[in-house]
This record gives structure tokens, sequence and C-alpha cells, in this order.
């Protein structure tokens, strides 16, 4: 007789949560596979032994129950068809070696994850990442104690001399990679011994990147320029409007209704973090309002995405990501037609903001206008710009 279940184990860690395992008994003997996840005794649903939605990750950890008793249920049957024996630890060392330490089978949770929290531009540049890095491999399964420093090192040569990335390029896919491993070291699947990143072994390199924006004679070009298409004219509106409400993001821009003005106010709601933003309509703004198509049924600014329906999604972010390439192409136009040589395109809006206001204004007024959550991130944005202190303390040793 034998038998596979979910199981929450009655005593609690040290952090007061209870491990959740995959439960085998065969011949009254029982076997354990802890899924290297823990949650609070209220979360667990004892009726249906699965976890509550009250838990964050609720619907990965129940995927990851689902999978293992699968797996087991799957080897029991084979067994019986076989009329092979197995011991209930028999079952679980099947499992647990073959499953569970697989580098690709944790990377699938991984990409889960991201999509059930509603990510799809993530899980597809994620997905495709993990699909470069199996195309390296050429194996459908690696385990985390084959994944060394070595492994590593010759993806990342390949990543350049093959596939012909830049470093910045490269560094988000062993991030990507770090995450799995992160994941698998979380859910006790890998042990550290293993884990191939850190000091002593392989350390990601960022480089260094220099943020360019436009200075004020060049934006004042692109405001008094003249014989521009009616869609190039379209794009530089959005570029500028984004620039005057100190880089707000494109995904935002596109997304204001005109509902979203209220008393020489712009309010509205940040897709990134959530954030609720009231910023002073500015001047300039108003002629950019007031040049706008706009009737009874006018919902958005831009009507690009007039007819979206916004809760797909998944369907709104294909579509946000679509009218950004047309707008950065018919932006490439004007900047070739305005005789400016920088690259122009929606996030240099922001870029731009950085630059002019260089240390003209506070680091902490800053970080309110760029609606940074720690200061410290607009001090590292900042830098990229402000470069008055940098040059002075240069002339006063070389120029006597």
């Amino acid at each position: 007789m034998s038998s596979v279940s979910a199981f929450l184990i009655k005593r609690p860690n040290s952090n007061n949560l209870h491990p959740i395992t995959i439960r085998i008994i065969k011949d009254r003997k029982v076997s354990y596979i802890y899924i290297g996840q823990v949650i609070k005794k209220s979360q667990w649903d004892n009726k249906n032994n699965c976890v509550k939605n009250t838990h964050l990750d609720f619907l990965e950890i129940n995927q990851l129950i689902l999978d293992r008793l699968s797996k087991a249920n799957k080897s029991l049957i084979s067994a019986e068809l076989k009329d092979e024996y197995l011991s209930s630890h028999d079952i679980k060392s099947k499992i647990v070696s073959t499953e569970t330490n697989d580098f690709f089978s944790v990377s699938k949770l991984h990409l889960e994850k991201i999509k059930n929290r509603e990510q799809f531009h993530q899980f597809d540049i994620e997905k495709k990442r993990l699909e470069v890095f199996k195309l390296f491999l050429d194996k459908d399964k690696v385990f985390f104690n084959e994944l060394d420093v070595d492994i590593l090192k010759k993806f990342e040569n390949f990543l350049i001399t093959k596939r012909g990335l830049a470093l910045r390029t490269v560094a988000n896919y062993m991030i990507t990679i770090r995450t799995v491993c992160n994941s698998a070291l979380l859910k006790s699947i890998v042990k550290e011994r293993f884990y191939p990143f850190g000091a002593g072994k392989y350390q990601i390199k960022f480089p260094e990147t220099k943020k360019i924006g436009l200075n004020i004679k060049e934006i004042k070009i692109l405001e008094d320029i003249e014989g521009l298409t009616e869609a190039q004219e379209r794009a530089l509106k959005v570029w500028l409007l984004s620039f005057y409400f100190a880089g707000i993001r494109f995904s935002d821009v596109i997304m204001l209704k005109w509902k979203d003005f209220i008393d020489n106010r712009l309010n509205y709601r940040m897709g990134k973090n959530n954030k609720l933003v009231s910023l002073k309509i500015p001047q300039k703004v108003f002629k950019i309002l007031n040049s706008l198509d706009k009737n009874d049924k006018s919902v958005f600014l831009f009507n690009e995405l007039e007819g979206v329906n916004l809760k797909d999604k998944k369907s709104l972010k294909t579509r946000i990501k679509t009218v950004n390439r047309n707008f950065n192409r018919r932006l490439e136009i004007v900047a070739s037609k305005a005789g400016i040589d920088k690259k122009l395109t929606m996030h240099i809006a922001r870029h731009s903001f950085g630059n002019i206001s260089g240390n003209k204004i506070p680091i902490q007024m800053l970080q309110k206008l760029y609606r940074h959550s720690s200061v410290t991130t607009t001090v590292l944005y900042q830098s990229n710009f402000i470069q008055e202190d940098m040059d002075d303390a240069l002339d006063k040793v070389v120029e006597f």
C-alpha cells in the first residue's frame, strides 16, 4: 500500500515558519521530500493540502507542490507497471536527484513567478536569455553542481565573441542565471558549496556607462523645429511632454488621460511602482495640450492606446512597446533634421532633464522630481551629469 500527499511539518523552524514537504508512504515506511518552501501555519489549507491565497507566492508554491506530487505518483505507477519494487526512499531519491537539482526546472518556476505577477516584458526578456544559455550548454538538463565558474566564463565569452553582445547586456544574462541559482539556494535545492557566484568565484562585471542627454541649445532647436511630418511632430510632442515633467517614463506618458490634468496640475499613478505623483503643469505644456485633438469621447492625450483592453496587461504592454519603438524611429529622423548628432529616444528625455538640472537643484528635490524611492539612486543617477565641480578642480591645477 502506498500514498503520496503534500504535508506541512508541524514543528516550526527558528523563524516560526513551517516547512512544506511531500510525504511518501510505502509499505508503512515514510519518506519526506522538502520542497524548500516555508510558510506560516495560518497560510496552510489543511483540507486541500495546499497554500492559501493569503501567501504572496501561493500560485508558484502550489505549482511546485503539484509538480512534485505528479513526479512521485508517476514513479509509483511506473514501478507497478514494470512489476518493480520501489521503497519510499527510492522514490524520493529518484525525484531529488533528477528533478529538483536541475537548473532549468528551477528556471521554469522562476519564469512562471514572473508571468503570474504579470511582468510580461520581463518574462519575455528572461525567457530568451535562458533559451540562449540552454543553446550554449546544448543540454535539456544541467545539475547545479555542474554549473561552475569555468562554465560561466565560457558562456560569457560565447556571448561576447559569438553573439556580439555588449558587456552590459552580458551582465544582464549573468544576472538572470544568478537569480535562478539564488532561488535554488533559498529553497535548499543546491548546497552553498556548489553556488558559483560571489567572492572568489564568478563575479558579474558591470561596465561603466555614460548617460548622455541633450543640452538647452539642442532642446530649443527641437522646440522651434519646422518641416516635420505629422507623425514626427507627434513623437516630438510626446518627447517634450516627458522632458517638461522631469523625464516621466514613456509608458506613463502614453497612458496619460485628460482627466489627469486638474487645477493646473498633473496627477497620475506611476506604472513602475504604483506611486501617486502630482506635478505643476509648466507653461510650455499648455501649448502642447492645446495642439492635441480632443472631443467628448477622448480619454487619452495621445490616442495610440484607444481601443486597447486595459485589463489585458500583456496586450497593453506589448502595444506600449510597439508604440515606443515606432516613436523612437521617428525621433531618429527628427534629430537628423535638427542637426543633432546625439541619440534621440524617448528615454533620452529623462537624461536630458538630468543633464540640464545638473547641480542647480538640491538632490532631495531631484529625488522627488525623479520619483526615486532612495536618494542614493538619485545621487548615482545625477553623477552622470554633474561635471562642473570636476572641471573647476581640474582648472585650478592646470590653469596657471
